[in-house]
């Protein structure tokens, strides 16, 4: 416990390696000692040792099967590492354990959108949002999963909902501005894609589909403008795009 209570000092203290050994030694002293192989997997998890920090989960689980947050850890840590399917059996033991555990819902919904699994994801995230109605990215991963069934009114209703529980979430604007794009909305296509400019005048996607949108309009000028610096700002498909329409 000692070694423990060190650990989990230094780690508040950002001392990682220190923290590390601390929680080596008191797993060293007592093989069964629980807190500190949880805490020893989410410090591995922290500095991106996935594969040490599910190690580190597995063994807790073995000393006690029933914690379900061990389970959703070590889910997570495996869709790190591109396993979606195993976080997949980690998020629904975890669900079994704590029917309402809302982040476990949004984490299987978002893997099963990585497995193309549209219709389970919407699902998911639909539980997710019944338990948490105040989620912008579950509203935001819903819409997503809707957009990619070319359900493009139900994910503009999620995304619109998700930009009003977070006003400055950039890519929910732009994901709107898409689907509204794929309805022939050109004019509000071009709206929200001025508004995720606004919040990240970074974004080349936006100025490249912005363009395409103004373009469409017959803001010949002003939508090659937009295509300009969508390749300055390092879209190589902007260039295609101005030799087809720019010319």
């Amino acid at each position: 416990m000692d070694y423990y209570n060190q650990g989990v000092q230094q780690e508040k203290n950002k001392n990682y390696p220190s923290a590390m050994a601390f929680f080596n030694n008191a797993i060293e002293n007592d093989p069964s000692f629980l807190p500190a192989y949880l805490d020893r997997g989410t410090l591995k998890s922290t500095l991106e040792d996935y594969r040490g920090a599910i190690s580190d989960f597995t063994a807790a689980i073995k000393i006690n099967p029933n914690f379900e947050l061990t389970y959703y850890n070590r889910g997570l840590c495996k869709i790190e590492l591109g396993d979606y399917y195993g976080s997949i059996v980690d998020f629904s033991i975890a669900i079994e354990l704590r029917p309402s555990f809302v982040q476990a819902y949004y984490s299987r919904g978002t893997a099963k959108a990585n497995l193309k699994d549209f219709k389970g994801s919407i699902l998911d995230l639909t539980r997710a949002i019944e338990l948490d109605p105040k989620s912008s990215e579950a509203f935001y991963n819903r819409g997503f999963s809707k957009q990619s069934m070319e359900d493009f009114v139900g994910s503009i209703s999620d995304f619109s909902t998700s930009i009003r529980l977070d006003p400055y979430k950039e890519e929910a604007y732009y994901s709107r501005g898409l689907s509204r794009f794929f309805l022939d909305d050109f004019s509000g296509a071009i709206e929200d894609f001025s508004k995720a400019i606004v919040l990240n005048p970074k974004n080349a996607i936006a100025y490249q589909s912005r363009g395409i949108c103004k373009i469409n309009l017959g803001q010949k000028d002003s939508g090659c403008l937009d295509l300009s610096k969508a390749g300055e700002l390092g879209s190589g498909s902007a260039y295609q795009a101005i030799k087809e329409f720019c010319k």
